[in-house]
């Protein structure tokens, strides 16, 4: 059976979603700040864990945003088959959910409507929107404003397969070294593994969605996290790169099938904040 939704409400949670996003701090983020503020060893690293959690408390309580940054605004679209969106197009109702969410929450409008010419478009669309179409009549939107300080730090490599595991982790912890302090550590890394160019790039991207205080159900990709983690947190880049042992919240990988000849890898960064919130209609 069809299920109607109206482009109007779709365009009320995309404008609240964006607002919190900015400005509430995800749970399991939070509490792994304040994990790592027991574990830090280094004091300036404990200090500025202290002012992260503490600038997190403030942005909540007073609806401002976490990061002067409020990013280029990435939105993904879990979409039952049976869904029908009336009263409207699909983007054009996310879009101007955008433009009046960074409004009505006084967002900074980052985004310029062609790359080499640079003009602001001053609302901050267009959103990227991704989309996943799947059985039944669910509709769930994903909001995640991306800030470029992480955002130009990711990277994508079309390793060969015979580099295997052992390449995926070099290619990892490259990213990350030559990320240093830029990307407002401590971060979390999203890792794309397979499909082709484009989709280990996704991948990627939505690994950096998985909360923290979950575990990968695939025990040898767990494992990888782990050990990337581990291996991540000894370089001492720190807190806000000052040094010390929390340099990654997390690892989360995400892989898909992949050509017989390919081994495609992509690296998101995401900042200490990692901003994103959602919502079901």
């Amino acid at each position: 059976m069809t299920r109607n939704i109206s482009a109007s409400a779709i365009t009320r949670l995309v404008e609240q979603l964006c607002i919190e996003a900015c400005c509430v701090l995800a749970g399991d983020i939070n509490n792994k700040l304040k994990s790592c503020l027991q574990t830090e060893t280094s004091p300036l690293g404990k200090e500025i864990l202290g002012t992260l959690i503490e600038n997190a408390r403030v942005a909540r309580e007073e609806s401002s945003p976490m990061c002067q940054d409020t990013g280029m605004t990435v939105v993904f679209v879990r979409m039952g088959q049976n869904v029908q969106v009336t009263g409207g197009f699909i983007e054009d109702a996310i879009n101007q959910g955008v433009r009046q969410g960074y409004e009505k929450g006084y967002l900074r409008k980052s985004v310029v409507k062609d790359p080499l010419h640079r003009e602001n478009t001053r609302d901050n669309t267009p959103a990227v929107i991704h989309y996943e179409i799947v059985p039944g009549n669910v509709f769930h939107i994903t909001v995640s404003p991306k800030g470029f300080g992480s955002e130009n730090k990711s990277a994508l490599k079309m390793l060969t397969p015979s580099e295997g595991v052992e390449g995926v982790k070099r290619f990892v912890l490259e990213t990350v070294s030559a990320a240093g302090g830029n990307p407002c550590p401590p971060i979390i890394v999203g890792v794309g593994i397979g499909g082709t160019m484009e989709r280990a790039a996704y991948l990627s991207k939505k690994a950096l969605l998985r909360p923290l205080d979950t575990q990968n159900p695939d025990s040898a990709l767990a494992a990888l996290e782990a050990e990337l983690l581990s291996e991540i947190n000894k370089m001492g880049i720190g807190p806000a790169g000052f040094g010390g042992t929390t340099t990654a919240l997390g690892v989360n990988i995400l892989t898909y099938a992949t050509h017989i000849a390919g081994l495609p890898v992509s690296v998101n960064i995401g900042c200490h904040a990692t901003r994103h919130a959602e919502g079901s209609l």
